[in-house]
């Protein structure tokens, strides 16, 4: 992989995780206007599927491999992390959620170390470990107690081991079969929860959000197995980190949740370990 190649891979997945983003926000809007989390993650899987079915090349043949447990669970993972962080995000500020939700990384690498055959690299570590530094700093008003926080946490381990999964199946299906396949399971799982949720009618306008917060998440999903697809997980895992950035930006222009000092501090070492592991990299493969 060439330096162009790595800075090509950042872009990449700053752009995946800025549209997931993108699509949590819509989601907490949702959530604070009164709508049940179950529901807006029932409709996130359901509005994204039947939008993008036409698209996904689905052919009668790979029909069988929606019952394939891996693609089942990924599903399933990907469905608990977003009712969990849809939960979260009802009470507590993104920016804060997105900083508990963070564990997710690192049990990604862990998990892609024990399971998936890849070598640890002491730099990489040290940089994940840098990241979660920053989280932790950006995020230190927000565990002082509160379920939404658990929520979040429980969020970030259900994506680490869903992106640890991604990794795993990524080369043995298409990405846009793995899009596909995720938003109609997770839609079939979450059907029953989401349709009984006791949520108050919708009305025309938040129609707009519940199409943003599916598209969002989506694309960003979609663009985040293309990225496990051309490296490592151990390596995406670090980047995965500027989601942070993008939580926080988005968190004051819609919210109104300026960082203080300390916070501002945090993303600048979140930054650097992102940016960071794509120098170690590169100097790995020159």
């Amino acid at each position: 992989m060439t330096w162009g190649d790595s800075v090509r891979l950042g872009a990449l997945v700053f752009t995946a995780v800025t549209c997931v983003v993108v699509g949590d926000t819509a989601g907490k809007l949702l959530t604070q206007a009164g709508i049940e989390p179950v529901l807006v993650a029932w409709a996130r899987f359901a509005i994204a599927a039947v939008v993008l079915l036409p698209l996904s090349g689905l052919r009668r043949s790979e029909l069988h491999q929606l019952a394939d447990w891996r693609v089942v669970l990924r599903a399933v993972l990907i469905a608990g992390g977003i009712c969990a962080i849809l939960t979260a995000l009802r009470t507590e500020p993104i920016a804060n959620v997105f900083g508990a939700f963070f564990i997710g990384p690192v049990v990604s690498y862990v998990l892609a170390v024990l399971f998936l055959g890849e070598r640890p690299s002491g730099a990489r570590t040290a940089l994940l470990g840098l990241g979660f530094v920053g989280v932790m700093l950006v995020v230190q008003p927000g565990f002082g107690g509160g379920t939404g926080m658990v929520f979040a946490l429980l969020a970030g381990l259900f994506y680490g081991a869903y992106l640890a999964t991604t990794r795993a199946v990524a080369g043995a299906f298409r990405p846009r079969f793995l899009l596909i396949s995720q938003l109609l399971i997770g839609a079939v799982v979450l059907a029953p929860l989401g349709l009984s949720s006791g949520s108050p009618p919708l009305t025309n306008a938040v129609w707009p959000l519940f199409l943003l917060s599916a598209l969002g998440s989506a694309a960003g999903n979609y663009l985040l197995v293309i990225a496990n697809k051309r490296a490592e997980a151990s390596l995406v895992a670090p980047l995965i980190y500027t989601q942070l950035i993008s939580a926080t930006g988005l968190g004051v222009l819609v919210f109104g949740d300026w960082p203080d000092p300390v916070a501002l501090t945090g993303l600048a070492l979140i930054a650097l370990s992102g940016f960071g592991s794509l120098v170690v990299r590169q100097n790995r493969v020159t």
